[in-house]
């Protein structure tokens, strides 16, 4: 049985560095799937970082790598667009 890693508990970061001829645009999409399933509480910043560091020998420009790179750099709190004050205010 494999241990789960608490910052990837589904593995998905991990599997995305397994698939041969992954894209960006699919690493994005794992991204988010990832990010959504981090607990509220959980350090998005700290956790990219982390697996950053555990996958620092992956090459430098594989797409995931790239992918946690730019969720530094885009990552904030999660907010809510639109709904019905927006509509009101138009």
């Amino acid at each position: 049985m494999m241990h789960k890693d608490p910052r990837d508990p589904k593995g998905l970061i991990r599997e995305a560095y397994r698939i041969e001829g992954i894209t960006v645009g699919e690493c994005r999409s794992i991204f988010l799937d990832w990010a959504m399933s981090l607990p509220a509480t959980a350090d998005s910043k700290t956790a990219v970082q982390v697996l950053l560091t555990q996958y620092a020998d992956a090459p430098q420009d594989h797409p995931m790598t790239q992918t946690l790179r730019a969720g530094l750099v885009d990552i904030g709190p999660a907010r809510r667009k639109g709904g019905r004050r927006a509509r009101l205010d138009t």
